[in-house]
């Protein structure tokens, strides 16, 4: 079966669910085979598309399931998706992804987002809500123990950007955030620059941890090993990233690139380096992660790492489908791959 990004292509996944649908929300496999007068098997072997099936059995397999969809009115599943941040930028970009793939699925979206639900017990309660049928939890801030306890109680959901290391039996999506944190270090050691200083993101965080681990996997390669002094750990907020690039331009000497955790940090450190009377590639190389719009609005526009958002949202969506429909993820841990966007913010060392 073809593949993209190393998933498997869900267009024949997506037909065959369909059909199964129809069967388990309006009719069983026994009442089929009992109308039209063939085995279950036989009836079975026609949901899946399998060849060895007379084109006139196939037809009146068919013909009985559609019509008991038309006689039976569909239930309209709901899915919960909660995401407790602001929506703005990368959150905005994978909600709105989702909402638009459930809308085509014609599944009802319940969305809890806003930075107050990371204080609440929201998951504790989601296997009492009969009027709810799955969720998609994104960067859900619980520890591990909250999401096994609420997976090991038979909830379906699927995680969205995990905070913390795939968890077993918990479906997830993600970008290839160590690949990503690779390439843009690797990008600033073929322009010359070895003093890399790396602005990361909160320490225990997955995304955190594994775009850091690929800056160091760069740097080792090239020789060169990230000092303490040249890595600061910060919420990943314009604000936070200009004031650690105040600290690391104030070393003496001073780093000759800045690799930042996301595109705001990355605004942040414009920001100090201009204010330092810096320019920006001429005197220090600036790169992000994320490509949001924001990276193609400063001045100069900002060298990032394009992570895949609506397609973490729509993925998340298809994840969800076959776990409802009672079958395992075609994958459990899906990375999807990014890509290094060069613009203006960085540039050979020679130049400066």
């Amino acid at each position: 079966m073809p593949t993209v990004n190393g998933l498997e292509d869900f267009r024949y996944i997506d037909q065959v669910e369909r059909k199964i649908e129809h069967v388990k929300q309006r009719a069983s496999v026994r009442d089929i085979a009992a109308e039209t007068g063939v085995s279950i098997a036989t009836v079975s072997r026609v949901l899946n598309d399998h060849a060895s099936v007379a084109p006139r059995t196939r037809d009146l397999v068919l013909q009985a399931v559609e019509r008991r969809r038309q006689e039976t009115p569909a239930k309209v599943r709901t899915v919960y998706v909660r995401c407790p941040y602001v929506l703005t930028d990368y959150f905005g970009l994978i909600v709105s992804s989702i909402a638009e793939t459930l809308k085509l699925r014609g599944l009802r979206m319940l969305l809890d987002a806003g930075e107050s639900g990371q204080h609440s017990a929201a998951l504790r309660g989601l296997t009492d809500q009969a009027d709810v049928d799955g969720a998609i939890l994104i960067l859900p801030p619980e520890e591990g123990g909250e999401l096994v306890a609420l997976s090991r109680a038979g909830y379906p959901f699927v995680v969205v950007d995990p905070r913390v290391l795939p968890l077993p039996d918990i479906a997830s999506v993600s970008a290839a955030h160590f690949a990503g944190a690779r390439a843009v270090a690797d990008h600033l050691i073929e322009l010359g620059h070895r003093d890399i200083a790396v602005i990361a993101g909160p320490e225990e965080w997955l995304a955190g941890d594994a775009r850091l681990a690929g800056h160091r996997a760069s740097l080792a390669q090239a020789g060169v090993l990230l000092t303490p002094d040249r890595l600061r750990h910060v919420e990943p907020t314009v604000a936070h990233g200009a004031r650690a690039a105040v600290e690391l331009l104030a070393l003496e000497p001073k780093p000759s690139a800045i690799v930042c955790f996301n595109d705001k940090v990355a605004v942040g450190t414009l920001q100090a380096a201009r204010e330092r009377g810096l320019r920006v590639p001429e005197d220090l190389s600036v790169a992000g992660f994320d490509d949001i719009d924001l990276a193609e609005a400063t001045n100069p526009r900002l060298t990032t790492v394009r992570q895949p958002l609506q397609e973490m949202g729509s993925i998340a969506v298809t994840q969800l489908m076959r776990v409802l429909d009672g079958h395992r993820p075609e994958a459990l841990h899906i990375e999807l791959a990014t890509t290094l966007v060069v613009r203006d913010s960085t540039a050979r060392l020679e130049q400066r």
